[in-house]
């Protein structure tokens, strides 16, 4: 993955941590960090990402971003480092109007620790009669992050 530091992506981690340190508790913009970064670990380049985005709202069903005529629809989450933070619930897709979903789990500083994908035919047959989901059944999908290449 390419490196996360500096840019405007570390200057909104920056500030969201002032804000959660200040306020005790931090904006909601994990799924505004995690769509970039899933963009980002797929092959997108930030100006590929951007151009994407253009005209794009917040509420466009299903799908958060596409590339090379797929669709993603991304997951993250971020533990707060308070008590009962742990990560033990990943949000599930609402519809399946997508091509793959990417989970990536960050710690508390956004760093990206582990990213999992799934193409939408095999999160159906395996997870998609579960009402709930955690990190553990996340991580049957294929593993993008690190990888043997990733850099930490």
């Amino acid at each position: 993955m390419p490196t996360v530091s500096g840019g405007i992506r570390s200057r909104l981690v920056q500030t969201t941590l002032e804000w959660e340190k200040r306020y005790g508790v931090a904006p909601a913009v994990t799924s505004a960090i995690s769509e970039r970064d899933a963009a980002r670990l797929v092959g997108m380049t930030d100006a590929q990402y951007s151009a994407a985005m253009r005209g794009v709202t917040a509420v466009r069903r299903g799908v958060d971003f596409d590339f090379h005529g797929e669709r993603y629809q991304v997951k993250g989450n971020r533990p707060s480092g308070k008590r009962g933070s742990p990560v033990t619930l990943v949000s599930k897709p609402k519809n399946y109007d997508w091509d793959y979903l990417v989970w990536i789990l960050y710690d508390r500083q956004f760093r990206i620790q582990e990213a999992w994908k799934w193409p939408v035919t095999k999160f159906k047959k395996e997870l998609g009669h579960r009402t709930r989901l955690s990190p553990e059944l996340l991580r049957k999908g294929t593993r993008i992050f690190p990888t043997r290449r990733s850099k930490r």
